[in-house]
């Protein structure tokens, strides 16, 4: 691979998308609001972003680094919120707002956000949290008569300039932090690069032959990598068309594919599950449709071929919030050959599979996939632990363990962590475990992945309790409701007198997935 993995800053590289395509093309169609039915060129989309970043700069006193956190479903506001910041050289934190209260304040203190960006519908949240956890400066979306500061406001407020600021804002500072559910119980705040996003959409651009005439949906949220660097900031680093979605509905995403004349489709694959079980799915021609890509976990093999019957091929894909996230992508042709694959790398990344010692391992030989590419994190906002440990020598290690066949094609075998996947959502076992150990009554908690027909997988959490003590699953639950994200939140809680360990002591996970299954 050439030198540009490892040397991101030998020249300086425009950050200010919009600025051109506003100059190339004005009257395109930049962004499409499918709630409201407003319509942005990319003239329009510059001046209004233009106008927010001034008023950040001046009223709220934002400067290059300062973090502003977003509690927001995704919308316009959101978006031209992302590049007034980047205009600025500071940093956006999408925040969850399926987390529990608990969960929003930890990440609002770990970031430090200098002003916080809030939808109305979630200031109730926002208030009930202590004053010290919370930015003191806050702004609304799409906020009613008398209820202060919004940015819809901004977008048309005539006193506000909409004449591009002059900020030094180098290619390597982090633009934004998007939070993870951690291993070890704590969330880690991913930094990621403008150079990332930039190397990202040449990565996506080289594989999936982006043009300006392209046109896609945009509805899984903000707070995921999905949402924004799939195909979202691709597409608007490429000139072509975004038809953003408040939510995922899969009745309006089908509508839309045929209506907009989408050009490729993104989606989990719970996702494009729901949109086959449309009852427009069968009607519905997906002719502009070139292909899908689908990451986040693997396809079923059955659900590839129904979508292939429908002439949309399924680019099966792999990423990470840390790297990329468009790292695999498998051909469209190969669809069917191959199915169950990721494909092959992306152009600018390098990886490896290695075995436990560290060596290179053969041809259907599993082990551990690393990378290596301009599009890997640089660390951990305020962990350099984390940060230590997940990258050595600028190999990122992923913990996931793959396999590549003899043709080049890379499998991904199973999930070196203890992470599974409910939906759409990393769930971290760890993170579970850490808050049932403050039930008064927990004596042991494990928390494992178990097979379910809606989400993929869901919890199932095996208690120990305290001798002499009470414990029920619907104590459990009860305690975990509201302090946990929903998707979180065990489907199942199994009461036993020990958790299975091995010689070690360490409990084995493995066992208690049997023994979920048993009758």
């Amino acid at each position: 691979m050439t030198d540009v993995l490892n040397n991101t800053t030998a020249g300086p590289i425009r950050t200010q998308w919009l600025e051109r395509w506003a100059q190339y093309t004005p009257d395109k169609t930049a962004v499409k609001d499918d709630a409201s039915g407003e319509q942005f060129t990319y003239a329009s989309m510059y001046r209004q972003t233009n106008r927010i970043a001034r008023v950040l700069k001046e009223r709220f006193g934002i400067r290059r680094g300062d973090r502003v956190a977003v509690l927001s479903q995704n919308c316009v506001e959101y978006l031209f919120l992302y590049f007034a910041l980047q205009q600025l050289g500071a940093v956006i934190v999408p925040v969850n707002f399926r987390l529990a209260p608990r969960e929003i304040e930890y990440i609002l203190k770990d970031c430090s956000a200098s002003l916080l960006v809030v939808q109305e519908q979630y200031r109730g949240i926002v208030s009930s949290m202590p004053k010290e956890s919370v930015p003191a400066q806050q702004i609304g979306i799409q906020a009613g008569a008398g209820a202060g500061a919004n940015i819809r406001s901004f977008m048309s407020e005539i006193a506000v300039s909409d004449a591009p600021l002059s900020e030094n804002v180098n290619f390597e500072d982090p633009c934004m932090i998007l939070y993870t559910s951690g291993t070890t119980g704590s969330p880690k705040g991913a930094l990621i690069t403008n150079a990332m996003v930039f190397w990202n959409s040449i990565n996506t651009e080289l594989r999936l032959n982006i043009t300006s005439n392209d046109t896609a949906l945009t509805f899984a949220p903000f707070f995921h990598t999905g949402g924004w660097h799939v195909l979202t900031t691709p597409f608007l680093h490429h000139g072509a068309t975004v038809v953003l979605l408040n939510s995922f509905n899969a009745e309006r995403v089908v509508e839309l594919c045929d209506a907009e004349r989408v050009s490729i489709l993104f989606g989990v694959p719970t996702m494009m599950k729901m949109i086959s079980q449309t009852a427009a799915f069968t009607a519905t021609t997906f002719a502009s449709v070139r292909f899908a890509i689908v990451g986040g976990e693997p396809m079923p093999i059955p659900e590839i071929e129904l979508w292939q019957s429908k002439g949309v091929p399924i680019r099966q894909g792999f990423g990470l919030t840390e790297v990329g996230p468009n790292c695999f992508s498998l051909p469209e042709e190969d669809a069917i050959r191959k199915k169950g694959s990721i494909g092959f790398p992306n152009f600018y990344i390098d990886v490896r599979v290695v075995d436990d010692a560290g060596n290179d391992c053969g041809p259907d030989q599993p082990g551990e996939l690393l990378m290596r590419s301009p599009v890997v994190t640089p660390g951990y906002w305020n962990n350099p632990q984390a940060t230590k440990e997940a990258i050595t020598h600028g190999w990122f290690h992923t913990g996931d363990i793959v396999r590549k066949d003899s043709e080049g094609y890379f499998y991904v075998v199973d999930r070196k962590k203890d992470m599974f996947i409910s939906g759409a959502e990393n769930v971290y076992p760890a993170e579970i475990e850490k808050f049932l150990y403050t039930h008064p009554a927990v004596s042991e908690a494990a928390v494992v992945g178990v097979p379910d027909a809606k989400w993929g997988e869901v919890g199932n959490a095996f208690i120990v309790p305290k001798p002499g003590t009470e414990l029920t699953e619907a104590m459990l639950r009860d305690f975990c409701t509201g302090n946990l994200a929903k998707y979180k939140v065990p489907k199942y809680f199994t009461l036993l007198s020990e958790l299975p360990k091995g010689h070690s002591g360490k409990i084995l996970k493995r066992a208690l997935k049997e023994l979920h299954h048993s009758p």
